[in-house]
């Protein structure tokens, strides 16, 4: 069965650690096991050297992690590393996704931005940072979503997970996407 799941992706959005929180919630916490996903893709602000190695670390090595620039990656700015590119496309079963922080829309969270700019990178679903609530949505012939969420490709069907943490508890809600 678990041959048929597909690729399990952990999508993070602008997690800001260690400056804006210490952790990641507990709850949250206990769900990062490593090695049960395929591929982590994160909208950016990854603020420390240890934080990209966890990242690392859940998917055994680093060829799956996809990481674009935010704000304030550690990246961006310390260990002669790399600099992460400002957007990028990935191919997850028959979905090409595109990975933006976020920030080089304007405005902001416009979905009509959004769409343009889902065009402009030939992608069915785009991952954008910056947009304040999570979720999921589909607009113009595509489907956007905003971190948060956990989300696993099966073939021509694509199931988002979003987990939220609300009074203590991780709440989680189901979209499926097909092609």
């Amino acid at each position: 069965m678990a041959s048929n799941f597909g690729e399990l992706v952990l999508l993070l959005g602008d997690h800001h650690l260690p400056s804006r929180a210490t952790s990641i919630p507990e709850q949250f916490q206990r769900m990062l096991v490593p090695h049960k996903m395929q591929h982590v893709i994160c909208t950016g602000n990854i603020e420390s050297p240890q934080e990209y190695e966890r990242l690392r670390e859940l998917v055994g090595g680093g060829s799956n992690v996809h990481c674009v620039s935010g704000d304030y990656d550690f990246v961006q700015q310390q260990h002669n590393q790399q600099q992460l590119d400002d957007k990028k496309v990935v191919q997850l079963g028959k979905f090409r996704i595109g990975i933006i922080g976020g920030h080089q829309v304007v405005p902001l969270g416009d979905l009509s931005a959004l769409a343009m700019m889902r065009r402009k990178m030939n992608v069915d679903v785009l991952i954008c940072g910056w947009r304040r609530k999570e979720g999921v949505v589909e607009h113009d012939g595509g489907y956007y979503i905003f971190p948060g969420s956990i989300t696993a490709v099966q073939g021509s069907n694509m199931v988002c997970y979003v987990y939220e943490l609300k009074d203590g508890e991780v709440d989680v809600s189901k979209i499926e996407f097909a092609k």
